[in-house]
């Protein structure tokens, strides 16, 4: 039974916030490349917030740092199911984990294309 049952309004919302944390604690805790990527999102917001010239690219940089994140939190858990299925090597499995891979991999390349568009020219000319 889910533990959302009989479960409505705010008592609802209550019990997925208190799931979600959990989530981004165990990411935290057993992911070494959402750690990262968590750092670099870190390090890179208040650049962003400094680089973006109006409200619309200061959000097309954070947005494109929050959606590596997203995407490696989604590849995490596609991971987790996985290995929890078993041990043994199977194509399928390996093709779920190299799609999850690539995701996080086309995510980066959405921040190397934004911050590239956005963030270093306004920094080559603030320099």
């Amino acid at each position: 039974m889910s533990p959302y049952y009989g479960a409505r309004g705010f008592r609802h919302l209550g019990r997925a916030f208190g799931y979600s944390v959990a989530g981004f604690r165990s990411a935290v805790r057993h992911e070494a490349a959402f750690r990262q990527e968590l750092l670099l999102c870190l390090l890179l917001a208040p650049a962003a917030l400094w680089l973006g010239d109006d409200a619309l690219e200061r959000a097309l940089l954070l947005a494109s740092l929050m959606g590596v994140l997203v995407t490696e939190l989604l590849n995490s858990a596609v991971e987790a199911a996985v290995d929890r299925m078993g041990e043994e090597f199977h194509p399928m499995a390996g093709r779920a984990k190299d799609l999850g891979s690539a995701a996080v991999f086309m995510a980066l390349l959405v921040v190397a294309v934004v911050w590239g568009l956005i963030a270093l020219p306004e920094l080559v000319g603030r320099l």
